[in-house]
């Protein structure tokens, strides 16, 4: 319920104040497991990804959002889990796993961390790892301008989201090389949904 109450929200902020536009909600699988896979600019991104599709995503959250009890509720209650960064945290993967394999959809920001300046990083093998786990498909996701909301030059900035085709990898777990480069291919895609934003 909090978080059906709290998507109507963000409803009315992205996309009645905001105007935000929208791209590709017809490439969210209606069903079955996914993974939506987004560049990373603001703190702003997680509800605006799950936004405007009808499906609820489940994130993973840096440990310390949990040590404030009040924080930790509000966090469990819009489908967010802790991680550990930094490490490579097998409770946090398997959590990660056990959604997909219910069928759920787990949102995941490829380049580990916010950009400072706005520009595409590099992605970190762990999407990509998880991918090869589950066999789950990637759904691709550009975010436009989140990090200029508020801001001194643009207060209320034109913001968007455009959803990409799903992609699949194929290769193994334990090739790190195919691990690599597919995560790099996420990230040429996310690039090209940015480039071609309305």
């Amino acid at each position: 319920m909090f978080y059906k109450i709290f998507k109507i929200i963000c409803r009315l902020w992205f996309g009645a104040i905001l105007r935000t536009k929208v791209v590709g909600t017809e490439n969210i699988p209606a069903n079955g497991a996914f993974i939506l896979a987004a560049n990373h600019v603001s703190n702003w991104d997680p509800p605006f990804l799950g936004t405007f599709i009808d499906r609820e995503i489940n994130y993973m959250g840096k440990e310390e959002l949990f040590k404030n009890p009040i924080m930790a509720w509000v966090c469990r209650n819009l489908h967010v889990f802790p991680v550990k960064r930094g490490t490579a945290d097998k409770n946090a993967i398997k959590t990660a796993l056990k959604l997909l394999k219910d069928g759920k959809c787990f949102g995941i920001f490829p380049e580990g961390t916010r950009s400072k300046d706005g520009k595409l990083g590099k992605a970190q093998n762990g999407v990509s790892l998880i991918a090869a786990m589950s066999k789950a498909p990637i759904v691709p996701a550009a975010i436009v301008n989140t990090e200029k909301i508020f801001s001194r030059d643009e207060f209320f900035p034109q913001t968007a989201v455009i959803y990409g085709s799903p992609m699949k990898f194929s290769g193994s777990t334990k090739d790190k090389d195919a691990l690599e480069d597919f995560a790099q291919e996420i990230m040429n895609e996310i690039a090209k949904l940015k480039e071609n934003s309305p």
